[in-house]
């Protein structure tokens, strides 16, 4: 199939590298010359474990290109994917300026039959709105569809190429027809493809990443209880996880969430329900114990220093939300760093990936008082203690004699509970964690 994927951020880029490498001619389309020239050479602006190798067979075997002229690619293709930017306002509600601004110039540029696919995550009601647009300019038949993406960070090819469903929404049974056929390669295992109206499809995005926010959520709640009770938040996740009805993943406490996809998801819901005049409880709960678990990290460290951390020096292992990516987007490092800066105290950061992400995102007033370098081993000398933002591999089986040897103290606050606090006892290590009980080795 030949297909337009209108916008290269995370989403369209992985969305349109995936379909070229399973045989569709793509052309990718972006408003912005310096990152097109870049991704025509080659460099992909994000990082993502194993795009790189599908991107640039698809670049050799020129099943993917790109372009700046959206009527162009509008032109020559049967599909066209809107994958663009749809960034949270001050009260949480989406910004669809950008969807909107493309639909009108997709409607004033077609000239036969065309399926629009929603992929960037809408409010209920967008297919709507985009099919009004569109028809003002123009009476060449089309239609538009629901497809929401369900992509993790650091995982995202798999996901695309293996999904769990792909959910279609579409009234349209030709629409139907095309979408099924361009997923079927990606299905082959009998996972499903699930075709539903298009309101319900946009809502099943939604309603998706706010049940697993409120799954994390939950599990930190209960990991703040435990502290207070003397349990082991650990063995709480393992005898609940257990039972099939609740399942495994999104159990482990910690921080928080963050990223591009969970904060924006729940304050647009959240939005969409009070504009709708609904009280939505459990999405307020969830809100409000999110905001304070990024920060509560900051509490053990103030408590353990009598409130006063002017003048210490911080090592910060992890900057990014989650592992195997460079997206601070949210990530609680951002808010723990702020805290203690703001306090006075100086930051030693260390992260795989996020070094030039993460100082665009803190800003430029905390910059001279963070200090980047270049191994985890860096971050422990000569600080105070050492903070855990983020669960990168690395940080699993650490040289334990570091701790105690370049630290002026051994001194952790693990905000992703990544030891055993029996090996944190042996070794002679003061450890707070997420919903455990301290090893105390002063």
């Amino acid at each position: 199939m030949k297909i337009a994927v209108i916008g290269t951020g995370y989403v369209g880029l992985v969305t349109g590298t995936c379909f070229a490498d399973s045989g569709n001619d793509v052309i990718c389309v972006d408003n912005n010359p310096e990152k097109l020239e870049k991704l025509r050479q080659g460099q992909i602006p994000i990082y993502e474990p194993g795009l790189d190798t599908i991107f640039n067979r698809a670049i050799r075997e020129k099943r993917l290109q790109f372009t700046d002229n959206l009527a162009e690619a509008v032109s020559v293709s049967d599909i066209l994917f809107l994958c663009l930017p749809t960034p949270p306002g001050a009260d949480g509600q989406a910004d669809l300026s950008a969807v909107l601004n493309v639909a009108a110039s997709i409607g004033e540029t077609i000239v036969d039959y065309k399926v629009i696919v929603n992929k960037s995550t809408v409010p209920v009601g967008t297919a709507d709105r985009v099919s009004a647009v569109i028809r003002e300019k123009t009476s060449v038949p089309f239609d538009v569809v629901s497809n929401p993406e369900f992509l993790r960070e650091g995982a995202a090819v798999n996901d695309f190429q293996k999904p769990e469903r792909v959910i279609i929404g579409t009234s349209s049974e030709r629409a139907a027809e095309c979408m099924r056929e361009l997923y079927e390669p990606f299905v082959r295992s009998g996972n499903p493809i699930i075709i539903m109206d298009e309101r319900s499809s946009e809502m099943t995005k939604y309603a998706a990443n706010g049940f697993l926010a409120t799954k994390i959520t939950f599990m930190n709640e209960i990991a703040n209880l435990c502290e207070k009770l003397g349990a082991d938040v650990d063995q709480v996740r393992r005898g609940i996880g257990t039972d099939s009805r609740i399942g495994k993943r999104f159990l482990f406490a910690g921080i928080g969430y963050g990223g591009s996809c969970f904060p924006k998801d729940v304050e647009a819901l959240h939005f969409t329900a009070k504009q709708n005049e609904y009280d939505f409880k459990l999405l307020d709960a969830v809100r409000t114990v999110n905001n304070l678990q990024k920060i509560s990290i900051v509490q053990k460290v103030n408590d353990y220093f009598k409130g006063d951390i002017s003048g210490k020096t911080f090592g910060i292992w992890g900057l990014t939300f989650k592992p195997e990516t460079d997206d601070v987007r949210e990530a609680p490092s951002l808010y723990i760093i702020r805290s203690l800066v703001d306090q006075g105290a100086q930051i030693k950061a260390y992260d795989p990936e996020a070094r030039i992400t993460f100082p665009a995102a803190i800003g430029n007033s905390y910059e001279e008082h963070i200090t980047y370098v270049q191994d985890q081993k860096a971050a422990l000398e000569e600080v105070d203690a050492l903070i855990i933002c983020t669960e990168w591999n690395e940080f699993r089986r650490p040289d334990f004699d570091n701790f105690k040897n370049l630290m002026n103290k051994p001194l952790i606050f693990d905000g992703r509970n990544l030891y055993d606090l029996d090996r944190m006892k042996a070794a002679g290590i003061t450890y707070f964690s997420v919903g455990r009980q301290p090893v105390n080795a002063d």
